[in-house]
């Protein structure tokens, strides 16, 4: 069977596959409205949140442009230091807000001292973070970041896009004050691409109320307007839903600690693995992703090369994102992805460079 190692869309099991099968009924019916209601409260258990968790038919980067446009009505900071955080502020800014930058080399993380400096020059409405950094493999320190700007700017709404962590790496949404905190589908939650969930504060939905433009598709209150009527504004990703119900089931039945603590094992085995082979993670030690581990390709290998020959036994892995092409690889270790996964793939490897 094959297996995929790159950070999405990830393999899905199959019984979560065959879920989306399900017949489709009416979005407005009762029968539908009790399994959304369903999937909200077991998304809470995940989100570690009691406020609300929205089910919208968009991809994580619709719900990074519902923060922008709901939650500041101009001044954002954006904390930048890999792909994804830089499309972040890239969403802030063709949305008309004034959005500083606040970088870190790439592999580098976003340290809370320089989030604290650039706090005390300037107030903002909101602050973006990434977590987990999928171009770099780097976890930033999200419970201290967001402890510097509760301390230094409390009214300052705190944004965090969890695309490639949540579900595979305990994240405190109340505990440490998250404002809106998004993820996708075919992340850590391993099922197929096309939805994105998100976490609101009760202060988030308030600043809503005072922002203009926030457009029709990605307006928060009116997300909320039909969330507690269990439904969504527009037509849901039914077949979606179907399988979500089924995969929140498996999680909270393998227990979310487990699974944790499995991402984390899996992490820290492909890590050790390229020291063991003169490669090394391009994230210093302490904020390596425990979902996705960016290796630094100093030996030079042939990516495409090693796809090839990984292809013909069922499995690839990504190349470097953007200028870390071929200077970089990237193997995945999240969703459903099992250890003896791991021990195939760099089984399979270690043969490969043999062959160099």
């Amino acid at each position: 069977m094959s297996h995929m190692f790159i950070p999405g869309p990830v393999d899905v099991d199959p019984e979560v596959l065959d879920a989306q099968t399900k017949p489709m009924i009416p979005h407005r019916s009762a029968e539908f409205e009790q399994i959304f209601r369903g999937t909200e409260a077991k998304l809470k258990k995940v989100f570690l949140t009691e406020t609300r968790v929205f089910q919208p038919p968009s991809s994580g980067s619709g719900m990074q442009e519902t923060g922008v446009r709901n939650l500041a009505q101009k001044d954002i900071l954006s904390c930048v230091n890999g792909a994804f955080s830089e499309r972040w502020y890239q969403v802030a800014v063709t949305n008309g807000k004034q959005a500083d930058r606040l970088e870190a080399t790439w592999g580098d993380i976003i340290e809370p001292d320089k989030l604290a400096d650039a706090l005390k020059k300037k107030s903002y409405e909101a602050v973006t973070i990434v977590h987990n950094e999928t171009s770099t493999g780097v976890e930033n320190p999200l419970k201290e970041l967001a402890a510097v700007v509760h301390e230094v700017s409390p009214d300052t709404l705190i944004l965090v896009d969890a695309v490639s962590s949540l579900g595979g790496v305990k994240i405190e949404t109340d505990a440490w004050g998250l404002d809106f905190i998004l993820t996708s589908s075919q992340k850590c939650l391993a099922l197929p691409p096309g939805m994105s969930f998100a976490a609101a504060s009760d202060r988030a939905l308030a600043k809503a109320e005072t922002v203009d433009n926030r457009g029709w598709y990605f307006d928060l209150l009116r997300m909320e307007k039909h969330r507690v009527k269990n439904s969504t504004a527009m037509t849901p990703t039914m077949s979606l839903i179907w399988a979500l119900d089924v995969q929140l089931d498996h999680m909270l039945a393998e227990g979310l600690d487990d699974r944790y603590a499995h991402h984390a094992a899996m992490a820290e085995r492909v890590q050790a693995w390229a020291k063991e082979n003169g490669m090394e993670p391009l994230a210093a030690e302490g904020y390596r992703s425990k979902t996705v581990s960016t290796i630094k390709n100093l030996r030079g290998v042939d990516i495409a090369a090693l796809n090839k020959y990984l292809l013909d036994r069922g499995m690839r892995i990504a190349n470097g994102y953007g200028d870390l092409k071929n200077k970089t690889f990237r193997i995945a270790h999240m969703g459903e992805t099992q250890m003896h996964h791991i021990d195939e793939l760099l089984e399979a490897f270690e043969t490969f460079l043999k062959t160099m």
